[in-house]
């Protein structure tokens, strides 16, 4: 609401002629996270070539990790981080606690995360050639089944399955390994952590084209959730109090759940949002369909494009879906950009 009087304020301002400035028409520079991901950075282009080429704004970014890039946030070195999850960092809920972000819009919805097998494994790909080889799996709870985990056999310890996780140091990977523990599945399952993202994605796709059965963390949007055919394996509904233990590095490893519904939005300084209302307005509006963004995604791999590439041929095909966000003139102007 705070927002929404805001932005009306200043159009009442300016078509009333008092108001003869905006936050890029005083060539000030707006810059963006340079989140690594690349949702983020498939997304934090399209939104830059909409400010830079339909509003004539003077765009940037700076490479980080989300830690370093959300305190620049915090100190309006950055003015907006196209992605932010919000309630996972606490660096971000500290800073929004103190009034120094705020979240705006919804970058897209329906996102998930949680322990995934390839369908094949529960429902066979006939034109493939491959069976169903645990037909009845649906459950983190089956996983225990010796059965169940020599079907996941880690080639360098056969002797158990191979879980794959997030790769150290991301938040993903203390949840997972803090999960193995409270499903009581340390004993059964290798606990591996790839180095690189890059290189989780490589072990998921490598099994899949192979046929092959693996388990693992993933989350979307991404390359893999466009491209694969993948079912999620039902937790324990998520509950507040044994996220909290799960989270928590002194926590507890009693019992496991869900993770919690996601919530996305742009993550913005609140200075900037009070300097900057027009451009508000327009991440209120800019929400991406998850379908759109993953069907992106898989166009990166599959054409090995970069995000910029990407976002240009988003901006191309997809003006249905952005040209709502912005006003009549500035999609004109898009669009003859990219002629």
């Amino acid at each position: 609401m705070k927002f929404a009087l805001t932005v009306g304020a200043f159009l009442m301002g300016t078509s009333m002629g008092t108001a003869h400035a905006s936050y890029c028409g005083d060539g000030k520079i707006v810059t963006f996270a340079g989140i690594d991901w690349e949702s983020g950075a498939l997304i934090t282009e399209v939104m830059k070539e909409l400010l830079s080429k339909g509003y004539g704004c003077k765009v940037d970014s700076i490479p980080g990790n989300s830690v370093t890039l959300e305190q620049a946030t915090a100190n309006n070195d950055v003015q907006i981080f196209a992605e932010e999850w919000i309630g996972r960092s606490d660096v971000w809920n500290n800073a929004a606690a103190a009034g120094k972000v705020t979240s705006v819009g919804k970058t897209f919805v329906g996102a998930s995360e949680g322990w995934f097998v390839p369908e094949y494994v529960v429902k066979g790909d006939e034109a493939r050639g491959i069976k169903p080889i645990a037909p009845d799996l649906k459950s983190v709870s089956q996983l225990s089944d010796p059965k169940i985990a020599e079907l996941f056999k880690d080639p360098e310890e056969p002797s158990k399955g191979r879980f794959l996780n997030c790769p150290s140091g991301w938040t993903c990977e203390g949840v997972n390994t803090a999960k193995l523990e409270a499903y009581k599945l340390m004993d059964t399952y290798v606990n591996f952590r790839p180095g690189t993202g890059t290189a989780l994605d490589a072990g998921i796709s490598a099994a899949y084209l192979q046929g092959e059965p693996v388990l693992f963390y993933y989350w979307s949007p991404t390359a893999v959730m466009g491209k694969f055919k993948l079912v999620q394996l039902e937790e324990p509904a998520y509950d507040e109090a044994c996220w909290k233990e799960l989270t928590s590095a002194t926590g507890k490893r009693e019992a496991g759940c869900a993770f919690p519904a996601v919530e996305v939005a742009y993550g913005i300084n609140s200075t900037f949002a009070k300097d900057a209302p027009e451009i508000v307005e327009i991440l209120e509006k800019a929400t991406f369909p998850l379908e759109e963004v993953n069907a992106s995604l898989a166009y990166m791999a599959d054409n090995k494009a970069d995000a910029v590439t990407a976002a240009k041929e988003f901006l191309k095909s997809k003006a249905d879906v952005w040209g709502s966000w912005v006003s009549a003139d500035a999609k004109a102007k898009v669009e003859a950009s990219l002629k």
